[in-house]
């Protein structure tokens, strides 16, 4: 899972480090592929980091498929681990649809196919601001720094001392 993923990168890294670490795993699920690509995002097509491949892929397995059907989301999870085993999740995503072909210059990933709930362009047309306002990763930092400033988690504040 995504939890599991980003988990293990921060628990390996804080007790490597010895001081809290933060680490995330983000990736697409489309809901009529069952939640694929989900955490193979990355390597859809094969190979790590191949954008264009990944989404030729995407749209080869979304063909015949339309309308409400091509809903998806965005998924970061993010997770601040410390030394002694204090751990802490913030799942956020980022609802919208896959676009029918790649529009856009910006961004990465599957950006150019991805269009946000209430948006007509991909996240690949919208400026940074833009995106980061409404993406699964502006979202998940936000929130955790809502927690951070509430002084939360509590574990983290005592252990900097």
């Amino acid at each position: 899972t995504f939890e599991e993923n980003a988990l293990e990168k921060a628990e390996s890294l804080a007790r490597f480090s010895g001081i809290p670490s933060l680490a995330d795993d983000s990736g697409l699920e489309v809901e009529a592929l069952g939640g694929a690509p989900g955490v193979s995002s990355a390597h859809y097509a094969g190979r790590h980091g191949d954008d264009a491949a990944n989404i030729a892929r995407l749209l080869k397995e979304m063909e015949g498929i339309s309308g409400e059907d091509r809903k998806a989301r965005f998924v970061c999870v993010l997770a601040l681990a410390g030394p002694r085993g204090e751990k802490l999740l913030v799942r956020e995503a980022c609802e919208g649809r896959i676009a029918e072909e790649p529009r856009g210059e910006g961004g990465f990933g599957y950006d150019p196919v991805f269009v946000p709930r209430g948006s007509s362009r991909t996240m690949a047309e919208l400026g940074l601001e833009e995106k980061n306002a409404l993406s699964h990763r502006g979202r998940a930092l936000r929130r955790l720094r809502e927690l951070l400033e509430k002084g939360e988690p509590a574990w983290l504040f005592s252990s900097l001392e």
